[in-house]
């Protein structure tokens, strides 16, 4: 998992002579990212943000800021939406989620924007466990299962889940970027990292927050897998034999027999039943009690 990442001076983002490939759009319908092929690599561009060019391996990434965007947003860009893709055309399997250790083993959590993931991840965070990726969760085999690989020690938060969570613990707050209100809060004594890898216990995908219990429900291994690259960081799908090679180990994944779809109400003050509750049923044998 060797990447070489460089920052180049500021520049202009001027009209590309390369073929756009794919795009991705906010909710709100704001374009996020334009994906180019450009000679053997590829390029990200960031609208008023930044470029990144990424070789065709994703060993090497080189970083264009737009003048007068700060080092923090550029790290920010990197480490959350840059680096998952890079890895992803080194073979490496990273998800949408986050992770957690608990009793020495990784729980992880994936769903899409707003499900609450880094929440819960913080929640246990600051509760007497430890935390092992806040997003872009990178999952490889190891001994027959699979394991949780750590990723950058700290966590991103919206306002209310800050002031619900970490107000008051004394967590060091990383520089503010320039895209987005959510403050980066770095691993110390307020909210702590497990910088080991950790065996892959149980995987929890999150609902809507309809529930005022939390819920747990079964999946079978089809329904894990269409989860599963539903919620894959790739660069490309054009790349067929890259491709097959993700599918053939999302199915060994998804034939684990760790999957589970949770919801829960989306209430702070209900957090820490939630959490007694994901303790409970990730180290229960009977888990058809909660199917």
């Amino acid at each position: 998992m060797t990447v070489d990442f460089q920052v180049a001076d500021a520049r202009p983002q001027m009209p590309l002579d390369a073929t756009l490939f794919h795009q991705w759009v906010l909710p709100d319908g704001t374009l996020w990212t334009d994906f180019y092929r450009i000679g053997g690599a590829y390029l990200l561009r960031f609208p008023e943000l930044a470029d990144f060019q990424l070789s065709q391996d994703g060993g090497q990434i080189q970083a264009w800021p737009v003048q007068g965007v700060s080092g923090a947003t550029i790290q920010h860009l990197y480490l959350n939406q840059v680096l998952p893709l890079a890895l992803s055309r080194q073979r490496k399997l990273v998800l949408h989620g986050s992770a957690v250790e608990i009793s020495g083993e990784g729980i992880a959590f994936i769903g899409e924007s707003g499900r609450g993931k880094s929440t819960l991840a913080a929640s246990f965070a600051t509760d007497g466990f430890r935390f092992l990726t806040d997003d872009g969760l990178l999952v490889e085999p190891c001994d027959g299962d699979f394991q949780i690989v750590p990723s950058h020690p700290s966590i991103r938060l919206w306002g209310d889940s800050e002031e619900a969570l970490v107000g008051k613990n004394g967590a060091r707050k990383a520089r503010p970027v320039q895209f987005t209100s959510k403050a980066r809060f770095l691993a110390g004594d307020g909210i702590v990292f497990c910088g080991q890898p950790r065996r892959l216990r149980r995987v929890y995908f999150l609902g809507e927050g309809v529930q005022q219990e939390p819920v747990f429900e079964g999946m079978t291994g089809r329904e894990a897998l269409m989860e599963l690259v539903k919620h894959s960081f790739l660069l490309e799908i054009e790349a067929h034999e890259l491709l097959a090679a993700h599918f053939d180990e999302l199915s060994c994944l998804a034939g684990q027999p760790i999957f589970y779809r949770l919801d829960y109400p989306r209430r702070f003050e209900d957090l820490s039943r939630v959490r007694q509750a994901i303790v409970k049923h990730a180290f229960k044998v009977n888990l058809h009690e909660f199917d």
